[in-house]
């Protein structure tokens, strides 16, 4: 009985934790129907909401944009709107880091979280998977001294939190595995080892 159990826990769990998800993530895109005028919205006119309608919304306004922002007319517009956000003191912090964080991660020139790697965490003994965020340098490395790198090192099982760390490289190895595979590796604390291990190197 105990082993029927188990069983169909392990296939239940997963399944219910990822349309959770899932659910989550369509509420919040649904909720972008929001900004539209209230005579537009699918209940005014149908008498109920459409689930999902917010997903495709959103993907075509990104579209949208993504395509104005491809052009010279669309480039200039995004630099007019920019400067006038670098004229709000508050709001110019928020959006220049933001954007910086942004434009690291999803660049295809980029390198953050491009990199699994093992370092020395929480103290000298242990060891734990962390990401590589990229070169420490300006006023930090020149304190250091050393060669220094940063590193993102994701909590267990929810990844999304976690610590950023500033490592010596001579401190780091570096992981053959892929990125999803080091997601996989930490999200399942362990169970889930990469099926193919080849040997280690250093960064």
């Amino acid at each position: 009985m105990k082993k029927y159990l188990i069983t169909g826990l392990l296939i239940w769990i997963p399944l219910v934790i990822t349309l959770w998800v899932l659910d989550l993530i369509v509420g919040m895109m649904d909720s972008t129907l929001l900004l539209l005028p209230e005579p537009w919205h699918p209940r005014s006119w149908l008498g109920f909401n459409i689930p999902g309608l917010g997903v495709l919304l959103t993907l075509v306004v990104l579209l949208l944009t993504g395509v104005l922002a491809a052009n010279m007319i669309g480039q200039r517009l995004v630099q007019i709107g920019e400067g006038w956000l670098a004229r709000i003191p508050v709001v110019k912090t928020i959006y220049n880091s933001v954007k910086q964080v942004s434009d690291t991660l999803f660049s295809s020139s980029g390198h953050a979280f491009r990199k699994a790697v093992l370092v020395r965490f929480p103290h000298h003994d242990t060891w734990t998977i962390a990401f590589l965020t990229g070169v420490t340098g300006g006023e930090v490395a020149s304190k250091l001294g050393a060669e220094m790198i940063s590193v993102y090192v994701p909590t267990t099982p929810n990844p999304t939190s976690g610590y950023f760390i500033i490592v010596s490289r001579a401190h780091v190895i570096e992981l053959d595995m892929s990125v999803d595979e080091a997601l996989k590796y930490v999200i399942s604390m362990g169970v889930a080892a990469p099926l193919t291990q080849r040997p280690l190197e250093r960064v």
